[in-house]
């Protein structure tokens, strides 16, 4: 099993990242619900994001186990609308280089087909929302298009009545959420269809 080589990055030098990054979003990025129509795009996106970005972090075959249930869409989310894609009009032709967003039910992460799905709603008063499933193209990786997305979702959340937020974070993913406040309650080991294991990084804010 794969661990980041580093650790976590130290919190001023990830804030100091993704201030760099947020100025570098590029102007033509947009925001909007996604929907069902959005499914074979969203599928070719988080496939082309885990395996870009998430390859110092997690191994071939523990990519391989992880999509398609721990990676991959919760059509909940999008029937909750409570998911957002970022659009871009670059080049004249629209394209989602970005997705995440945030629930009002139990289960953590994953997919349709996921592990350890609790369809429930939470309580506002006093539970977490949960922070979800964000993926981002690697072309467009590093330019604040996950922070863009972030704030999005806890200023949904927030106007749905929460005050804090979960989350079941990647390796890669963990440190843009430290850098946003977010800390570490614990490490988790997911079992995958294939036999390997995932570790995730539940936080909370």
């Amino acid at each position: 099993m794969r661990t980041a080589k580093n650790g976590y990055a130290t919190i001023r030098s990830c804030e100091v990242q993704y201030s760099r990054a947020m100025r570098s979003l590029a102007p033509s990025i947009n925001l909007r619900l996604a929907t069902l129509d959005d499914i074979p795009e969203l599928e070719k996106l988080i496939e082309a994001s885990v395996r870009n970005l998430q390859r110092g972090d997690y191994s071939e075959t523990q990519m391989d186990g992880a999509l398609g249930t721990v990676f991959g869409v919760d059509t909940q989310l999008i029937a909750d609308r409570t998911y957002f894609v970022a659009v871009t009009s670059d080049g004249g032709s629209r394209k989602i280089v970005g997705c995440g967003g945030w629930s009002k039910r139990k289960t953590l992460f994953g997919s349709d087909l996921g592990p350890n799905r609790t369809p429930d709603l939470l309580d506002p008063a006093v539970d977490a929302a949960k922070i979800r499933a964000f993926f981002v193209h690697p072309e467009w990786a590093r330019r604040g298009i996950g922070t863009l997305i972030l704030n999005a979702c806890e200023k949904a959340a927030g106007e749905a009545g929460f005050h804090r937020f979960e989350m079941g974070a990647t390796l890669t993913g963990a440190p843009m959420y430290a850098a946003r406040g977010y800390h570490e309650v614990e490490r988790m080991c997911v079992p995958l269809k294939n036999g390997e294991s995932l570790p995730v990084v539940r936080m909370e804010k």
